[in-house]
């Protein structure tokens, strides 16, 4: 085979093996077969316009996804099958001085075929498309001229639909590299929004955007769940840290140690109550959301309240032991999301460190305690600092049989079986604190001030 056409089988498939050196008469034949498709490819090469016009409409009637790029850049689009074809068919008369040209080129389009969303299968089938008309003209052009050598474009055959199959190869691979990056510019665009909106920041005139890059309602109801805790499996890993109920969708992020969801519960006010569809009012369109939550999705209980809302999705989620998760309460607008951030960390600060689900708007005396630490510790002191005179295992001793009765909302029957002690014991033990604080457990505002120092004991300890 002559070295003109072995040369881009070798840049596509490496050296070939070591084979017997081919008869003299089989050499000649090739020599005269690559002079023939020289000879054809000049003639290719000068009614290049009109073979660019055939093509061009071939493409228009067989690949219909290329047919909105040539309704609105016609003349894009003849430019850019001329120039292919130009670089390609030069590159079979003369590929040391136009192959690296035609790669440029196929690169080229299949970048930019791939910011177009045109499908690879698409494309690949123009590419050959393109191939079959070009070795087509070949054909009958030396029927035509020089009928006596169409047989001796037998030899060559194989060798110009691997340089087809090369350029369909260079595309697909400039394809997916763009395809890649173009992946990771939304996937980042649709992180730095999702940041934006948990941190407060995004700007009003940005929400109509984030809304259909996100897929969220700009009118939308919506909650912020905030997990953590030593066994957290990172969402970077491939799956949520929480498992919801089952049409709960959610939109996760990554904030230092925390994992955050923004939860979509549907749309409200004036739009709901006229039974308009999610979308009007200002919202935006209904489009799958990134993680593939879609826009809008009603919470659980979508009839009853918001407490009884979010209620019914804390039951529904699946936790890890040691894992602690808040929930805000829930908060209208997409821009009201970064306050929903702020309200479902305070829930998470209010729950226990051995783990656990706080809703937020069922913990509010604590979550007062959690926001001002400062307050709650020297409450904490306020109220609890005679006890540290005592022996440690005599103050738990109080401490707990305190926190056991208020769990049971005042009743030492039910806290004495909790303990496993009678009813007289806790109202001894009770009467004991009473006497070392000075509080009285019966009087509203001291009841009220010993539950918030026990919370904030609690949560504020170390």
């Amino acid at each position: 085979m002559p070295q003109v056409v072995r040369s881009r089988i070798r840049a596509l498939h490496g050296p070939p093996p070591v084979s017997p050196m081919p008869h003299r008469s089989r050499s000649l034949a090739d020599r005269e077969a690559v002079a023939v498709l020289h000879r054809a490819a000049r003639v290719l090469l000068d009614a290049l316009p009109e073979l660019t016009d055939r093509l061009v409409e071939a493409l228009r009637e067989q690949v219909p996804a290329y047919r909105a790029a040539m309704e609105t850049e016609p003349a894009e689009i003849w430019q850019e099958v001329h120039h292919s074809l130009r670089h390609n068919i030069a590159s079979l008369v003369q590929p040391r001085e136009f192959r690296e040209a035609a790669h440029r080129t196929s690169r080229w389009i299949g970048e930019n075929r791939a910011e177009q969303g045109v499908p690879l299968d698409a494309v690949m089938h123009a590419f050959r498309m393109g191939g079959a008309m070009v070795w087509q003209d070949l054909v009958d052009d030396t029927a035509r001229r020089h009928p006596e050598d169409t047989r001796l474009l037998v030899h060559v055959a194989a060798d110009v639909w691997n340089f087809v199959d090369e350029h369909c190869a260079v595309v697909a691979e400039a394809y997916r590299q763009a395809e890649r990056r173009l992946s990771w510019r939304r996937e980042n665009r649709q992180r730095l929004m999702t940041a934006a909106l948990l941190d407060g920041t995004a700007r009003i005139a940005d929400l109509p955007d984030a809304a259909v890059m996100l897929g969220l309602p700009v009118q939308g109801r919506y909650a912020v769940l905030a997990v953590t805790g030593a066994r957290r499996t990172p969402h970077g890993a491939g799956r949520p840290p929480v498992t919801l109920a089952d049409g709960v969708q959610a939109l996760w992020h990554t904030a230092g140690d925390v994992e955050l969801a923004v939860l979509p519960l549907g749309t409200g006010g004036p739009a709901a109550e006229a039974g308009l569809p999610a979308g009007e009012e200002g919202a935006a369109p209904a489009a799958p959301a990134a993680g593939g939550a879609p826009a809008g999705v009603p919470g659980p209980g979508a009839d009853s309240g918001p407490g009884d809302e979010l209620a019914l999705l804390a039951a529904g989620l699946t936790v890890l032991p040691g894992t602690r998760v808040g929930i805000s309460s829930v908060v209208d607008g997409l821009a009201s999301v970064g306050d929903a951030r702020v309200l479902a960390e305070t829930a998470l600060r209010a729950c226990p460190a051995s783990g656990g689900t706080v809703l937020l708007d069922e913990h509010l005396p604590t979550a007062l305690v959690v926001s001002s630490p400062g307050l709650g510790a020297a409450l904490a002191d306020r109220v609890f600092g005679q006890l540290d005179a005592l022996d440690p295992a005599d103050r738990d001793v109080l401490v707990e049989t305190l926190t056991a009765w208020l769990d049971a909302d005042g009743s030492a029957q039910r806290a004495g079986a909790r303990l496993y002690c009678h009813r007289n014991t806790v109202l001894n033990r009770l009467r004991r604190f009473e006497q070392l604080t000075g509080r009285c457990l019966t009087r509203p505002t001291d009841a009220v001030e010993v539950s918030l120092a026990l919370a904030a004991r609690r949560l504020l300890a170390g």
